[in-house]
């Protein structure tokens, strides 16, 4: 596939394979954008942000949600397209192009609402003679820089709201998962939306993305992926307005009141969906020590149920990591905490990039295992006595993205949400839950800023103070 800069689908002078994570086959190849391609990207994006600027906020609900049905027809090319670039199981892919869906018939929606209001100026000391009122505008030039694990959706949660609130945007896809963005830019166009209010730059994030970020003419950096990558976006943005979606490691409370049936179910559902690369998969499972054996009892069949294979069949229900490099990163891991007196309940075989379903018991919390962001199909068990260490552990980590608890009990419940760290909080189900509406977002080390359309808006327009001096 070409890439598209300037209006214009180009080849470039080189190109990079993007590569099947389940048998290692080259599903295309796209190019590695040079210096030259960045900086007309660029130039073309502040000349798009004019055109996108004067749209009529109808005319550009209308062209969102054109989008939105052009590729609800094209929802199965889609599917096994990120499945042929990403490895999740085409169930997983076909669910994923459905939200992005929904994603863009709500960022059309939201762009209808960038409502101001009226300051009441009067209120001040001596003020007689004038009005006031706010306007919402747009930033400008949004650079969108995306991760591999969902290559549709979690780019949507960028570009669908930077186009509605007025934006021109330039998408910097993951490496490994460049596709589905390239053929949502073709959708984006036939749609309508001005040759140069979208971009999409394809190669390497050191080069690509850090040139796009670091430029004064990008007004807004709106990043999913890694901490330190974001750190480090960060130090080279200057002033400029961003919005991090970080990593995390995600716990889990079991309380001795809580549904085991249940919360296993959750755990299996919540842990090992994308071969765990969620940065809200369930990861530390802390259970209180009178049911810590009956959880590790009803969580092994669940999880030794759950069949690894080739990611485009329809029984399979896990398929590869990313790459064998991240596969065995996983194995390590385990093995770590084995050798430092874990113990491993299911799984723990890899073969190739296919790392199975896995279960490590009585994992010390200082181990990688437990103190990283895994992002691959382990949940480490570790138990607890009360449930004041049980929220001290959850908290011992410089992430907070997501959290979860199960309990029957409305006061622990509620202890939890207030005191548990983390951006989102869940009661009776796992951490890996998101409403593409709701506002999502982490506290410490996992980001800043929401996504969700309507917050997503917020954050990619800016405030006008306007005052009126009226006789």
């Amino acid at each position: 596939m070409k890439m598209y800069v300037a209006g214009q689908w180009v080849e470039g002078h080189r190109t990079q394979p993007v590569l099947n994570p389940f048998d290692g086959s080259v599903v295309d190849t796209v190019p590695m954008a040079t210096a030259d391609d960045v900086e007309r990207a660029l130039a073309a994006a502040v000349r798009g942000a004019g055109t996108m600027r004067r749209l009529p906020a109808y005319e550009r609900a209308r062209i969102l949600r054109r989008a939105a049905d052009l590729l609800a027809a094209r929802s199965e090319e889609f599917a096994r397209t990120i499945t042929l670039e990403e490895g999740k199981i085409i169930k997983e892919a076909r669910t994923e192009v459905a939200r992005a869906v929904e994603v863009l018939a709500l960022s059309a929606e939201e762009g209808k609402r960038l409502y101001g209001e009226v300051v009441p100026l009067d209120a001040a000391p001596g003020v007689t003679a004038q009005f006031g009122f706010t306007i919402r505008v747009p930033c400008g030039v949004v650079v969108a820089i995306s991760p591999f694990n969902f290559p549709l959706n979690l780019v949507m949660h960028k570009v669908g709201p930077a186009l509605a609130a007025g934006n021109s945007v330039i998408i910097k896809p993951a490496s490994d998962t460049p596709l589905s963005a390239l053929k949502l830019v073709e959708v984006l166009l036939e749609a309508g939306v001005p040759a140069e209010g979208v971009q999409c730059v394809t190669g390497s994030g050191r080069e690509v993305g850090e040139a796009l970020c670091a430029d004064p003419r990008v007004r807004k950096v709106t990043f999913t992926g890694s901490r330190d990558v974001g750190e480090r976006i960060c130090k080279v943005a200057g002033l400029k307005r961003v919005t991090m979606e970080l990593g995390s490691n995600s716990p889990v409370i079991v309380m001795p009141d809580a549904d085991l049936e249940r919360a296993a179910a959750a755990i299996a559902s919540t842990g090992y969906a994308n071969a765990g690369q969620v940065c809200i998969s369930a990861q530390r499972i802390i259970g209180l020590r009178p049911i810590y054996g009956e959880l590790i009892d009803a969580l092994r069949p669940k999880v030794e149920a759950i069949r690894v294979g080739n990611p485009l069949e329809e029984q399979t229900a896990m398929g590869p990591l990313v790459r064998e490099a991240e596969a065995k990163r996983v194995e390590t891991w385990v093995r770590e905490a084995v050798a430092g007196g874990a113990r491993v309940v299911v799984g723990g075989e890899r073969r190739g990039a296919l790392y199975p379903a896995t279960v490590v018991a009585d994992v010390d919390p200082r181990m990688r295992l437990s103190r990283d962001e895994l992002f691959g199909p382990a949940v480490a068990l570790t138990p607890a006595g009360t449930i004041d260490e049980a929220i001290a552990l959850a908290n011992d980590s410089a992430y907070g993205l997501a959290a979860s608890i199960f309990t029957r009990d409305l006061d622990r419940a509620m202890r939890f949400a207030r005191e548990v760290e983390s951006g989102n909080i869940h009661v009776n189900w796992g951490p890996q839950w998101r409403a593409d509406l709701m506002p999502y977002g982490g506290l410490k080390e996992s980001g800043f800023g929401k996504e969700g359309p309507r917050y997503a808006v917020a954050e990619m327009t800016e405030t006008k103070m306007v005052v009126l001096h009226v006789e």
